[in-house]
């Protein structure tokens, strides 16, 4: 029953020629961070609260691998932060929605996206990016250990030496870092604009999806720059243990609301 209700988010249609792509320039990116800066001010305590969840994930996903080679994993997973983001942040877009229609969001109105008439949707391309997180985090561990064997880490200062001072080090680096912008790229693709959708109109799964790789086609290098910023400040946030995302999360999500709507017409 489950697999057929999420089967029927897929199939429930909307052409998606009525999703008017639109160019954005950098300038774009600039006012989609400023404003999302402005809607995490005017929130901020129910926006923290909603990003909270991400150093609380990360020390989920830490005590879970614990004992299987977890300190050559804490980079993959604060990484991976990246693909789940743009499902973590859906309180966040309907905070920035409420908002723009002259509204003053309450903490409880980040909840009503579970009201949404797309909440199968929504929970359906939630999946497809837990997946595509499962299947970073498993190829992660196979790099490391195709790299270094299966002998784990003794610490972190002696992972950190053995990383940046050897040849496998090196090689670790260039090939994690390869591989893991390949996943962040096909999570860029298929979510940019894909939930914002999915609660702005009346979209099934594989529609939202399809809109999300036109905008990333009609804006490659702006849409790279994106990703760029995205992933620096993500790096910044989980500066001191992943504390600063309690900042970066909410104002990325707000941003990306805003990136939206100047990406669909």
């Amino acid at each position: 029953m489950v697999i057929k209700s999420i089967g029927s988010q897929f199939r429930r249609s909307q052409p998606t020629d009525t999703f008017t792509i639109n160019k954005i320039q950098f300038s774009d990116l600039g006012d989609a961070l400023r404003m999302g800066w402005e809607d995490f001010k005017a929130v901020p305590s129910h926006a923290v609260m909603l990003a909270i969840i991400y150093p609380v994930l990360g020390l989920i996903l830490a005590r879970t691998v614990h004992g299987l080679a977890v300190i050559p994993l804490l980079f993959p997973l604060a990484a991976g932060f990246a693909l789940l983001g743009p499902f973590a942040a859906l309180g966040l877009y309907e905070l920035s929605r409420l908002r723009e229609d002259g509204e003053e969001p309450s903490a409880s109105d980040a909840l009503r996206v579970l009201k949404s008439p797309a909440i199968g949707s929504i929970l359906a391309l939630g999946v497809v990016l837990l997946i595509l997180f499962l299947v970073w985090i498993a190829t992660a561990q196979s790099i490391y250990r195709a790299t270094f064997g299966y002998t784990p880490a003794a610490d972190i200062p002696g992972f950190f030496h053995q990383v940046l001072t050897t040849e496998l080090g090196h090689k670790l680096i260039l090939v994690g870092c390869g591989v893991g912008f390949l996943f962040a790229a096909v999570s860029l693709c298929i979510s940019v604009v894909s939930f914002p959708l999915l609660l702005d109109r009346d979209a099934n799964v594989a529609d939202s999806v399809l809109a999300s790789v036109r905008a990333v086609a009609e804006n490659p290098v702006t849409m790279a720059a994106w990703g760029l910023i995205v992933t620096a400040l993500l790096v910044v946030g989980t500066l001191p243990f992943f504390l600063g995302l309690t900042v970066v999360i909410p104002v990325l999500g707000h941003a990306t609301w805003h990136l939206y709507r100047k990406l669909i017409s």
